[in-house]
Parts: structure tokens; C-alpha cells; sequence
């Protein structure tokens, strides 16, 4: 693992209107450049024809690879890389953003080997919202890393432990990773062991979290997703975040889902069948995600932003061997797309926003917040971006957010971001279960 820390000591952050200055990266002939686009789905859940709201501008990928092949100077590597939704295609991803395409024209122009990867251990075939097909993946071919961090965790003592639902069916197996000091990720290796980890997120609304950005993006760069808890639970008398309100009616609805998926998971070809006509029965009986609160897709989720922030800590501080190393943090860069965001029922179903901007920094959080604020948000509301500056004795960023500069190409935002925060800039309706919640005020 490369030592060098990231050079530039200054938490500005970048807001370009269009075309961005990239020189911010600074890459060095040698480096191996992991570029992590967000690379979700092929296309949003209610329309198969909308995708470029849903994963990150192809050009934008393009500009980004090119200008890192420059700078590499015929030695080095880079590589493309995500681990999208289980039930996406990445076939289908990657000749939408013609990466291969991109990979070969650098390689003929830079002498540089461009890699595209598809990290995932496993891919689904979904039917109507439940799992059908399960085909095992060749993952990352540099291996996985598997990091426990015990009491670094911010699940460590958590009230919710034992109760955690994570991706796929089967919660047994997230809650077999995270009780008491055990608390372990498994981490794809490449974003671990390459020298620079380049972000390339969307500007997008998050039902879980409240947006995605920067810090929500590195959920791929896991090897397997059921390792992470996504909310929890109500039970034994103890109150969960999976609901605003543990009503009877909502445990009798958590009762039948969870009925419903041990049908999907336990009997061939007639349980996915029977578990698809339960779930459409279910939205009828108990109403649609998009009216109704459940599944975590609210403000009030205390255990996704937990997940996020110990993912960030395993890239910024991991090390190889499973473990962190707080004297060394991976040099990072975020180019973060704006260019057609997402509002409303993100991060997956929302409306396309074209904000045609391009946000460049070299923090992650500080990105996430002057984000945030761009969407119309207050980053002291979202737990995700609040807590990343507060928690433990090694915080992800070693900046404070009253010490951001903005600079870039437009005039009405640079300088302090205290005083260009109260200006309004773009506004992006919240998902239905942070609305009210999220939005800024200068009464805070």
C-alpha cells in the first residue's frame, strides 16, 4: 500500500458549472488509480428508459480516466470498478458508459491498462421486487480483505444488535457479523491496495440516508452486501428504526414479510412465485413504498448511516492485512457528478434534476457537505454527514466544516462556506421520509 498521504492540506472544495478543473488530482507515474464511478442499476425501478439520473455521467467517467492516464505517463495502472445492486446488470452498465470502449482507446493512446471490474460476488435475477435466480460471480481478482474493527465500530454497543436486517433474505447471516466485538465488512481488495481511490458519486437523494454523495457510494466496494446492516428491527419489546411507528398492524406487516421471504428462500421455483403474489397483495393491504414509511426509508434510520461511516474508515485507514492504520489515510479525490442528479424517491426511483454541475474536493465529508447544501439540505440534519465529523477518537476528516473554502466557476459560491451556505442555490425535494426534516434553515 502506497504510504504517500494525500497532498493537498486544504479543505477546499470545487463547484464547476459544466466542464471541471481535474488538476486537483494529483497523480504520480507508478500510481494504481482506482476510479469508482456509482454504478448502481442500469436504469431506475419504475422506468427502464432513465438511467442517466441513476448512475454516473459516461463522459464524465471519460474525462476523469483520460486525464489520469496522462499524468501516469505510460507507468501505472487504472481501474474501473464498482459493485453495482445485486439484481443489476453490469453487461448492460458498462456498454451504456461504453467503458470497454474507453478502456481500450487509453490503452492505445497512454500505454496505460485500463481495467473495468465488476466486484460483486454474486448476481440476482428479480421478479416483481423478489430474488428468482442467484448466479454466483467471479468477484474481485485481487481477492477480498475481511476488516474487523471490534470496538472501532460505530455498532459496537449498539442497542439494535441482533435485530439487524441487511440485503438479502437470510438476517441471520449480517447479524453473524456484527454482535458484541465482532464487527466485520468484507472488503473487495483493489480499492484497498491501489495507491489513489478516485470518487465518482452522483448528486442524488437517498431514502436511507437522506442523500448519496461521496460517503453513501462506498457501499461498493464490498464483496458482499448482506455483511451490512441497513436498519433494525423491532422485537422482544425493543423498538427498531425499520418504521417511524412500531404499530401493531406495521408488526403484523413485518411478521408476513418475513414469511414472505422465507417462502423465496427456502422452496424452488413455487416459493418466489407464491412470495411475488404475497408482495403484491402486501402493497395493496399495507400500501406502496412510496407513500408508505417502511424498510428504514426514513429520517428517523439509525443504522445505515452506521454501516457507511465504518465502510468510509475501512477504505480511508485499511490496510492489506484487515486492519487500520490511523498514521497513513488513502489519497482520495471526489469528482462528483451533478450533471443530471436525482430527487424525491431516490436513490433508485426519483425524478432527474439537470443541475449541470461538477463538485471536486479532496475530502469526502467536506464534499458531502457544501453537496448537500447545493440540494437545498442542512448537513447537521443528516446523520451520515454530521456524525463522520463527531464520532470516536478518529473522525473521517481531520477538518472542520467552518474551515471549507469554495472556489470554482461560479462567482455567487466561493469563498467561506459559512457565509456562501446561507445563499440558495439549487433545491431538491427530499424522499417522502425525510421531508421536513432535512431542508435548510438559517434557524438551525
Amino acid at each position: 500500500m502506497n504510504s504517500k498521504k494525500n497532498s493537498n492540506a486544504s479543505p477546499t472544495v470545487y463547484v464547476y458549472r459544466g466542464k471541471p478543473d481535474l488538476s486537483v488530482l494529483k497523480i504520480f507515474p507508478g500510481d494504481w488509480v482506482v476510479i469508482k464511478p456509482n454504478l448502481v442499476k442500469q436504469h431506475k425501478e419504475n422506468d427502464a428508459k432513465e438511467w442517466k439520473s441513476v448512475i454516473t455521467d459516461g463522459e464524465l467517467i471519460r474525462d476523469v480516466t483520460e486525464y489520469v492516464c496522462q499524468q501516469l505517463h505510460g507507468k501505472g495502472r487504472v481501474t474501473i470498478c464498482d459493485a453495482p445492486q445485486t439484481d443489476s446488470s453490469f453487461a448492460v452498465i458498462r456498454k451504456l458508459l461504453r467503458l470497454d470502449e474507453l478502456a481500450l482507446e487509453c490503452a492505445d493512446r497512454y500505454a496505460i491498462q485500463v481495467e473495468v471490474l465488476d466486484l460483486r460476488n454474486e448476481e440476482w435475477l428479480s421478479q416483481g421486487e423478489i430474488i428468482v435466480k442467484r448466479e454466483k460471480l467471479s468477484g474481485d481478482p485481487h481477492g477480498t480483505i475481511r476488516f474487523n474493527l471490534g470496538k472501532e465500530s460505530l455498532f459496537f454497543g449498539h442497542s439494535g444488535e441482533g435485530r439487524y436486517y441487511g440485503a438479502d433474505y437470510d438476517a441471520g447471516e449480517v447479524n453473524r457479523h456484527h454482535h458484541g466485538e465482532l464487527q466485520e465488512y468484507l472488503i473487495c481488495a483493489t480499492p484497498i491496495r491501489a495507491d489513489v481511490f478516485i470518487n465518482l458519486p452522483k448528486l442524488k437523494t437517498h431514502k436511507k440516508t437522506g442523500v448519496t454523495l461521496n460517503l453513501k457510494n462506498l457501499v461498493g466496494i464490498n464483496a458482499d452486501k448482506n455483511w451490512l446492516p441497513h436498519h433494525t428491527e423491532a422485537g422482544s419489546g425493543k423498538p427498531g428504526d425499520e418504521y417511524p411507528q412500531a404499530t401493531a398492524w406495521r408488526l403484523v406487516e413485518q411478521k408476513l414479510v418475513k414469511i414472505t421471504r422465507q417462502l423465496a428462500l427456502r422452496i424452488p421455483i413455487l416459493g418466489p412465485w407464491a412470495a411475488r403474489a404475497f408482495r403484491r397483495l402486501g402493497k395493496v393491504i399495507f400500501g406502496d413504498g412510496s407513500k408508505a414509511l417502511r424498510s428504514g426509508n426514513w429520517h428517523g434510520n439509525d443504522t445505515t448511516w452506521r454501516m457507511v461511516l465504518d465502510l468510509n474508515r475501512c477504505l480511508l485507514f485499511g490496510t492489506p492485512d484487515g486492519t487500520l492504520d490511523y498514521t497513513q489515510r488513502k489519497r482520495y479525490y471526489s469528482v462528483l457528478d451533478g450533471r443530471i442528479g436525482m430527487e424525491g424517491d431516490g436513490p433508485m426511483k426519483g425524478d432527474p434534476v439537470a443541475s449541470d454541475l461538477v463538485i471536486v474536493g479532496t475530502d469526502p465529508v467536506c464534499v458531502d457537505v457544501v453537496a448537500s447544501r447545493i440540494m437545498g439540505y442542512d448537513w447537521r440534519k443528516i446523520p451520515v454527514i454530521r456524525e463522520a465529523f463527531s464520532f470516536h477518537k478518529h473522525p473521517l476528516t481531520p477538518f472542520r466544516p467552518e474551515q471549507i473554502q469554495v472556489e470554482g466557476d461560479i462567482p455567487e459560491w466561493k469563498g467561506d462556506f459559512p457565509q456562501a451556505e446561507e445563499k440558495t442555490f439549487l433545491f431538491f425535494k427530499p424522499h417522502i421520509g425525510w421531508r421536513g426534516h432535512i431542508e435548510y434553515s438559517s434557524r438551525f
